[in-house]
């Protein structure tokens, strides 16, 4: 399972991507697809839906229930450990 954490890649894997023959947006986009995966994983198991089944409603409810748990518990009660002034900083 997906360690609580807000970095989904671990230091190796963003090196793999580092080392890769890719602009800078292809790697964003890889580093981005390769957390995403990771996260659908989690998502899946937490759900109990294997991964290809998830669908849209249930991952934006996911979503929900998690940014509710931040709200009224905190940052770390919820999964997605990250705030809006971290999105705003990319």
């Amino acid at each position: 399972m997906l360690e609580q954490t807000a970095q989904f890649l671990t230091p190796e894997e963003s090196a793999e991507v580092d080392k890769a023959l890719l602009t800078s947006p292809e790697k964003f986009l890889a580093r981005l697809t390769l957390s995403t995966a990771k996260l659908l994983k989690y998502i899946s198991q937490d759900l109990g839906t294997p991964m290809e089944a998830l669908t849209t409603p249930q991952i934006i409810a996911w979503f929900e229930k998690d940014a509710k748990v931040k709200r009224e518990k905190g940052v770390d009660a919820s999964f997605l450990k990250w705030s809006a002034e971290d999105l705003s900083n990319l």
